[in-house]
């Protein structure tokens, strides 16, 4: 009998405290990223100092006591809830003789892991790329390739540089692919705009119920997992609205504190879907002693993205878990429960408040050629009045918002 179980890496999460943010609760998140990334945690360590020491984060006398510890624990892996040079990553290594992992790292580690699409894992490695790059020369051997034949010898091209070319050259291509789907995508926006869909984006921190939220509205059946970044993929599904309109909800990747540039520039195209949104569905976890932390990274990230000024709603989700809780006297907060479908009417409610009003009365002066029109706007709307005139057809209307770009030209007033 052989036990073919795969014994899980353990781990001792390293944070350095110099005030700038809270440690404590950083590290709590970054022991929720380990758990996520198939990651035990053998024990978490803070240490206090003005500035992280230039050549290995912590003192010397931790760097000790982490080696001890990881000794005593039977670890092998230290995960530090920064970000990491190539040297400080090598200088760390050297002394503790384990595998060393900074918070960008353990997150690409995860994206790379969840990616499902596509686009989504050319987003990945790029990000990869990205970050690998500046630290080839912390983590690479200098080792000198040279050539066999007359002419070609010499000290050669080092392994460096023909890592850091062969790096830029995929991080080129990459962009270049990833340019054409940005491309794809904002056309398909723009069709969308011209359709007169309405979208709006589900987003706000990792973990809080978004896909669990869109999977109740919609019956979308996407993975939904007490996970971080458990959607990584955008997913669009139709919602019908009381009023009779149909809404595109969009779920959206999830955010965290502290989320890597190079992963915020990879996945721009991605959250792009939230800034081209009619309205944005804040949702954050009720349940949550960080929830005003929550909204607060959402709300900076969607603004650094130009949709600071587009409708936002904040969904309370996970009430259910908070007894006691009121609702509040506030058209943009609703309190929901998207695992018991709670609040939901309050929700759609204030999505329609949201929205621009569905129809609109004009009055219009169409062309004879145009007379086809009228027929449409019966449809979804009413006319009130219709006279003949020699410049065309001279009409009172109620028009829907769908109908709304193809009488734009003939708007009189």
């Amino acid at each position: 009998m052989y036990d073919n179980t795969e014994k899980l890496p353990r781990a001792i999460l390293v944070a350095v405290d110099t005030g700038e943010y809270d440690a404590e609760t950083s590290l709590l998140e970054l022991e929720e990223l380990a758990r996520t990334a198939g990651v035990e945690v053998a024990a978490t360590s803070i240490q206090k100092r003005p500035a992280p020491d230039s050549a290995t984060v912590v003192g010397s006398g931790r760097l000790r006591e982490l080696t001890e510890d990881l000794e005593r624990l039977e670890a092998d892996m230290l995960i530090f809830d920064c970000e990491l040079t190539g040297s400080q990553t090598r200088n760390i290594g050297d002394v503790t003789g384990v595998a060393v992992v900074d918070r960008t790292m353990l997150i690409l580690d995860i994206f790379a892991a969840r990616a499902r699409s596509s686009e989504g894992r050319l987003q990945v490695e790029l990000a990869q790329l990205r970050y690998r790059l500046p630290r080839l020369a912390g983590s690479s051997e200098n080792l000198s390739r040279l050539g066999g034949g007359i002419g070609t010898r010499g000290p050669g091209e080092t392994k460096l540089e023909t890592d850091r070319r062969h790096i830029r050259s995929r991080i080129q291509k990459l962009e270049e692919e990833l340019r054409d789907l940005t491309r794809r995508r904002e056309q398909m926006r723009s069709r969308r705009k011209k359709d007169g869909i309405i979208t709006a984006a589900i987003v706000g921190y990792t973990n809080v119920g978004k896909s669990t939220l869109l999977n109740a509205l919609t019956d979308a059946g996407v993975l939904a997992e007490n996970k971080l970044f458990a959607t990584l993929d955008p997913t669009a599904r139709a919602l019908l609205l009381p009023d009779g309109r149909s809404v595109m909800l969009i779920d959206t990747v999830g955010l965290v504190r502290r989320l890597p540039h190079n992963l915020v520039e990879a996945f721009k195209s991605t959250l792009e879907e939230a800034a081209s949104a009619d309205v944005l569905l804040c949702v954050c976890d009720a349940s949550s002693p960080e929830m005003d932390e929550q909204i607060e990274v959402t709300t900076s990230l969607l603004a650094e993205l130009g949709a600071a000024d587009t409708p936002m709603i904040k969904v309370l989700n996970k009430c259910d878990l908070v007894p006691g809780l009121r609702p509040l006297d506030r058209k943009d907060t609703v309190l929901i429960s998207a695992r018991e479908k709670t609040g939901f009417e309050e929700l759609l409610s204030a999505i329609m408040a949201a929205l621009e009003p569905s129809q609109k009365r004009l009055k219009l002066l169409l062309p004879y050629t145009a007379a086809g029109l009228l027929a449409e706007i019966r449809q979804e709307g009413k006319v009130f009045s219709e006279e003949y005139t020699p410049d065309g057809i001279l009409a009172d209307a109620l028009v829907h918002i769908r109908v709304l770009h193809k009488v734009a030209p003939y708007q009189i007033s």
